[in-house]
């Protein structure tokens, strides 16, 4: 049988079922072959030449298919349709050809399809081609790229940068645009602006706002009223004055919509509507591919199968009625630049099954798969009519002007089935229905409001932002995109809060060193024209170890450069580069990075070894001023350096609060050689950082707590905070406690209690007194009881428990009814009765 290998089980499973048992359709989990983790992975001195390693988990994968292979000489590789699975499909080529489980006579080939249905798999198994090798030198090339650049500039990070973990191509061009936004909403200077509205009424009593317009017969821009006295002056310019209708204008329009989805438009939907992250989208969306419901889901491409589309229209004529069907079906351009990902829309891959149909269990799925069939059927939907009204209002003088604005659907159209999220929708609570207003209607005036506003920073970037700007500037590809964003989470270079992005200092740090000193790899044209140079490659347009050459022999002479760096002069360097934003001028003019706490010292960025940056005093040790990494006044009381944050004596003992690698903790004392580890604890779950003082941080110290003697045995029973929570102890038994509070407050009598509960459902728990006593088994010997149990009372005899039947009473059973009980719960365990005790004792 022909042997078919696809990526993963589950895909193998759907297809297997379509082709049946004339083939053998295997999985290969991913890529088998990757570079080792090592230094000369990639050498550039010997052409580039690449060593590849099969991973430990992927040998026996490899093996499955190379015993396959011994029965049948024909290998099918059908791995995902884009470059990476071209790659997959290259790997296991070569690694089976290493292994001499591919012969002269076996026939090897490839085939593709966009859809994991049966129509497409049959389709393309008539249709098979060879690994086309430009898509995989594209791979190579971007691989070899991604290994350089790890390789080589990470341990330069290490070397001049504590606490840096590495860096990538692509990777640090994302961050810095993560970083770039951040300090422009720290630089940002709001500005106050004001705007008036009048609550109007028609002659028929119907209310409708309007919004100030012209004031003084001048046009009003957004900041023509810059405070509270030049609003209040427009109030009573309007109050003072008649209002009557000066023009109506009501105009048609139309809105068309959205395409269908390509990987980044998903993602940024699945933000917006579910708060998915890239990856979680991402990983949805192929377990729906997988399992045959829609297309391929890594892909640049928004056109759509001439079939699709003609079933699309076809549900939709079904489902809503010929007024929602244009006329003619909808073309959307394809705007993908790499003609080898243009693959087809990610689309349902039947369109007459919506999510209720299809009955998925799995809750992320069942989102995604409902919003990629809405926003399919609605890109072939017909447009939604509206119309648009605007009403001006003013004084006859022409001193004011206000205007109301409305809107009204007249026909949904696609609106009914679906819209794209954004801030500003179609059918918005602004946008209502405006009275019937003609020119020259008198309006009385109910109220006039002034309104402060004040203009707002750029947001911060979400998953679905960052990935919609990356798309613009040509950084990245379909396949990328979800790794990326996850990559710098996983650095610690970026943290995810309320769903935005924010950078961590480590992140800032690393931005600034390669802003500085590697600036023409972090920006966004060459990323981008790089892009580009893979894509020729992928067309078969360039050559893809010219491509390297070029990149290395730039790359490699910049890494050169920094070989004699010191650490001291990057730091003031990166000091120099965020002076604007660490150290802004002063409101009196005072040297920004003078030590307000010796007045001798100068402000200057640190790094502590936990990676963390900080500002510190140059006069240390003499003056142990810090603050947090960026602007003055960003909590300077609840700074922690590297010495910690002092929170009192005790004892004659200094108490700070800390950051370890393992969370913040507090200390008592100092290290020194007499006391090289001084006395520390953990903040529980649940306590604050900032909630720490000089009182708790003590109670954290005492612990253990000491209670008092256990009445039975005069042990000390303790309290304390261990590994799994609040706890009491006594001799080797712990017994858990609900609350942290409760390890200071507890008393002897609730920690007996506690502790005896814990050794009754614990291994060293006491023999169980029982409720009647039977004697011995009358046929093989041993006690048989009558016991309480969780489930009720029961029968036990030896390892064999047997529940008594409801409503039975314990001090009622005999003898006979425990043997026939015990007989009856044997048999159904699949074992005898057996006489082996009697017959051990006759023996």
């Amino acid at each position: 049988m022909p042997v078919v290998v696809v990526e993963s089980p589950a895909k193998a499973k759907t297809i297997n079922k379509y082709l049946g048992s004339d083939y053998t359709v295997l999985a290969s989990y991913g890529h088998v072959r990757d570079l080792p983790p090592k230094d000369g992975s990639v050498d550039p001195e010997h052409d580039f030449d690449m060593t590849w390693e099969i991973g430990s988990d992927s040998k026996k994968h490899v093996k499955a298919i190379a015993d396959a292979l011994k029965d049948d000489q024909k290998l099918i590789l059908a791995t995902d349709p884009d470059r990476e699975g071209e790659a997959i499909s290259w790997h296991l080529e070569e690694a089976l050809r290493k292994r001499r489980a591919i012969k002269k006579d076996t026939e090897v080939s490839r085939v593709v399809f966009n859809a994991i249905t049966k129509n497409a798999v049959t389709e393309a198994m008539k249709n098979p081609r060879q690994v086309d090798a430009p898509l995989v030198e594209a791979y190579l090339a971007r691989r070899a790229l991604d290994y350089l650049v790890g390789f080589n500039l990470s341990p330069v990070l290490w070397r001049k940068l504590p606490g840096a973990k590495s860096a990538g191509r692509v990777q640090s061009v994302c961050l810095r645009l993560i970083v770039e936004r951040e300090m422009e909403i720290e630089a940002f200077r709001p500005q106050e602006y004001w705007t008036v509205k009048a609550l109007l009424t028609t002659p028929r009593g119907q209310e409708y706002e309007a919004r100030l317009t012209v004031l003084g017969g001048e046009k009003l821009d957004k900041f023509s009223l810059k405070d509270s006295t030049s609003a209040e002056i427009a109030v009573q310019a309007i109050q003072s004055r008649d209002l009557t209708v000066l023009k109506v204008e009501a105009k048609p329009g139309t809105r068309n919509p959205s395409a269908p989805f390509m990987t980044s438009t998903l993602q940024q939907e699945a933000s917006r509507k579910f708060g998915f992250g890239a990856r979680q989208t991402m990983s949805a969306a192929q377990r729906l591919y997988e399992a045959g419901h829609i297309t391929y889901m890594r892909t640049d491409g928004i056109d759509m199968a001439p079939e699709a589309v003609m079933a699309a229209r076809d549900a939709i004529k079904d489902r809503y009625g010929e007024n929602y069907l244009p006329k003619s079906p909808r073309m959307y351009k394809n705007k993908a630049k790499n003609a080898q990902e243009a693959h087809e829309c990610i689309r349902p891959t039947d369109m007459t099954k919506d999510a209720g149909a299809l009955r998925i269990t799995d809750a992320d799925q069942r989102k995604l798969y409902d919003l990629i069939w809405k926003r399919t059927i609605a890109s072939q939907m017909e447009a939604a009519r509206l119309e648009r009204t605007t009403v001006d209002v003013g004084s006859k003088d022409g001193q004011v002007q206000l205007r109301a604005t409305g809107q009204v659907v007249l026909f949904d159209g696609f609106i009914r089935v679906y819209e794209e999220g954004r801030d500003d929708s179609v059918v918005d609570d602004d946008d209502k229905r405006l009275p019937q207003m003609s020119e020259g209607d008198t309006t009385e005036k109910k109220g006039v409001t002034p309104e402060q506003h004040f203009t707002q920073p750029p947001p911060r970037y979400t998953e679905a932002t960052l990935v919609k700007r990356m798309e613009e500037l040509g950084i990245g590809r379909p396949s990328t995109y979800a790794s990326i964003v996850s990559t710098i989470q996983d650095r610690g270079y970026v943290r995810k809060e309320s769903n935005r992005l924010i950078p961590e200092d480590k992140g800032r740090l690393v931005i600034a060193f390669l802003s500085n000193y590697f600036r023409r790899y972090v920006e966004y044209d060459f990323t981008a024209d790089l892009e580009e140079e893979l894509d020729d490659i992928s067309a078969g347009e360039r050559e893809w170890k010219e491509v390297l050459r070029r990149f290395w022999r730039d790359f490699s002479a910049a890494i050169a450069e920094t070989s004699e760096l010191r650490i001291t002069d990057v730091l003031e360097k990166i000091n120099e580069v965020l002076e604007p934003h660490l150290f802004p001028p002063t409101e009196d003019g005072s040297d920004p990075r003078l030590c307000p706490n010796c007045g001798k010292g100068r402000l200057s960025m640190r790094t502590a070894r936990s990676g963390g940056a900080f500002i510190g005093c140059s006069n240390y040790p003499e003056c142990r001023f810090t603050r947090p990494f960026g602007p003055p006044g960003m909590e300077d009381g609840d700074a922690i350096g590297p010495d910690g944050k002092v929170l009192g004596e005790d004892q004659g003992d200094v108490i700070t609060l800390r950051k370890g690698r393992f969370g913040p903790y507090v200390q008592r004392g100092d290290a020194t050689e007499e006391q090289p580890k001084p006395p520390r604890a953990s903040l529980p779950k649940g306590w604050a950082v900032e909630d720490i003082d000089l009182e708790k941080a003590v109670m954290l110290l005492s612990l253990p707590r000491e209670i008092g003697p256990h009445p039975e045995d005069g042990e000390t029973v303790e309290a304390g905070i261990g590994r799994y929570g609040p706890y009491v102890k006594h001799n080797k038994t712990y017994a858990n406690l609900p609350e942290v509070d409760d390890v200071f407050t507890i008393g002897m009598n609730r920690a007996v209690e506690e502790l005896a509960k814990k050794a009754s459902r614990g291994r060293g728990r006491a023999t169980a007194t029982p409720l009647k006593e039977l004697g011995e088994h009358p046929e093989s010997g041993g006690a048989v009881n009558v016991m309480d149990g969780r489930y009720g009372p029961y029968v036990k005899w030896e390892k064999v428990n047997a529940t008594l039947p409801k409503d039975t009473d314990p001090q009622e059973v005999t003898m006979d009814m425990a043997v026939q009980l015990i007989a009856e719960k044997a048999a159904k365990g699949g074992k005898k009765k057996t006489t082996r005790k009697k017959n051990k004792k006759k023996a």
